[in-house]
């Protein structure tokens, strides 16, 4: 019974995923859960539910036999102003992006086969980023099969992770999930870039809707409790890759390669009284290691294709993020949370012309939550964050006189159901 629960709400995530879409830290979310999310994603070292998983598998052996669904609305603001001098087809103006609500479902199984050892699955969305302007930004050359289309993109990412995790003994535990990913991306607008392609044409490059991708990774975690108060945790996970978009094999280096890059984190949980628990994490994301998103973009394309293993990508550096996160139960039904988070700028001066359509540009987070615990032990969790809009200039246009501006903020509510059996 239980098990043809999990997968009528798996099915369910699948069906919502083309609403899916995140832009916090980079293309990845500020956090997994909705408990953690309240923290500013803090909880490596701090697991609070079956979502534990999605930050650190090896806290799926602390939180018990459980069970917890949740869904949040995500509320980007994301516009460009753009002087566009492309081929001499000036244009300058602030372009306001279009869809602005976004569904993003999350659940997450846990159950302990004995006293040591705990079996579960995690599914959640990795990241994502979504953009379509009012107008063709990159589309005004008289292409006929899409001149004047609205610019943006379109991607998601989905991870289901099966998990196991062990108790080594009463203070340590340490655990793996294989982590099966699926991920789907659109181009519309960007015809004007058939010039720097080696067909010359857009069938590899824009408006081909949507292509799908899988892959497999594994993250690893290990949790331990150090003294009575401090739990010190850590987590890597691998580089996923993934098949690659062939559809827009003359868009993405590599001929359409789009691999998931490596990160790591190492975190702290310090129970600074009994009701009151700190958490900072940091967190290191290896964009540089995949070049269809580190490659640089600025200037004249030079003697390189798009889509070659040099072509032009978004220009993003690696990211550090710092979260710090606090918890205060404040009595046996009502727990209180709050975080903030920052951010290294990923996206350059030099780089903001392909990310007019990725506009990943925050850095700060402020997070609220609370859990409200019923006396039958389930228990109603919710959040909500905000990502303070910064913005980013430069010449990064396919003409050096060019200037863009990319500006991004967020907004996020969010809630859960769960209980333990």
């Amino acid at each position: 019974m239980r098990r043809n629960h999990s997968q009528a709400l798996a099915a369910a995530i699948l069906v919502a995923l083309p609403g899916l879409s995140l832009a916090t830290n980079g293309y990845f979310s500020h956090g997994y859960g909705v408990k953690s999310k309240s923290m500013a994603g803090a909880g490596v070292a701090m697991s609070m539910d079956a979502m534990a998983a999605a930050t650190n598998p090896a806290g799926m052996a602390n939180v018990g036999n459980n069970f917890v669904f949740g869904a949040d609305l995500f509320f980007p603001d994301r516009d460009a102003d753009v002087s566009y001098g492309f081929f001499n087809d000036n244009y300058d103006g602030g372009k306001k992006n279009g869809r602005r609500v976004f569904l993003i479902p999350e659940f997450g199984y846990n159950h302990m086969i004995n006293d040591s050892v705990a079996f579960g699955i995690t599914v959640y969305a990795n990241g994502g980023m979504n953009t379509k302007y009012d107008e063709g930004i990159y589309s005004k050359l008289g292409n006929p099969a899409s001149a004047g289309e609205r610019t943006g993109i379109d991607l998601a990412q989905l991870f289901i992770a099966p998990t196991v995790s062990f108790k080594v003994n009463d203070n340590h535990s340490i655990g793996a999930s294989l982590n099966v990913v699926y991920q789907r991306f659109k181009a519309t607008g960007l015809s004007d870039f058939r010039f720097f392609t080696r067909s010359g044409t857009t069938s590899n490059l824009t408006d081909l809707g949507y292509d799908d991708s899988y892959g497999f990774g594994v993250k690893l975690g290990w949790t331990g409790k150090v003294s009575d108060t401090v739990t010190l945790g850590a987590t890597y996970q691998s580089r996923t890759h993934m098949k690659k978009f062939n559809k827009y094999k003359e868009l993405f280096a590599e001929g359409g390669d789009f691999d998931i890059p490596a990160h790591y984190s190492i975190g702290l949980a310090w129970e600074a009284t009994p009701k009151t628990t700190i958490a900072f994490d940091v967190q290191h994301i290896d964009y540089s290691s995949v070049k269809s998103i580190s490659n640089s973009n600025n200037a004249q394309l030079g003697n390189t294709f798009l889509g070659d293993d040099d072509g032009k990508g978004f220009g993003w550096d690696d990211m550090t993020i710092f979260k710090l996160g606090v918890e205060h139960k404040l009595n046996k039904s009502l727990t209180l949370r709050a975080g903030i988070s920052h951010a290294e700028q990923p996206v350059g001066s030099n780089d903001t012309d392909f990310n007019l359509v990725a506009p990943a540009v925050v850095e700060d987070h402020l997070t609220l939550g609370a859990t409200w615990t019923m006396d039958n032990g389930s228990e109603v969790s919710a959040f909500y964050m905000h990502a303070f809009e910064n913005s980013v200039s430069g010449n990064g246009s396919a003409s050096a006189d060019d200037a863009d501006k990319i500006t991004m903020s967020q907004d996020a509510v969010g809630i859960s159901y769960g209980w333990s059996f």
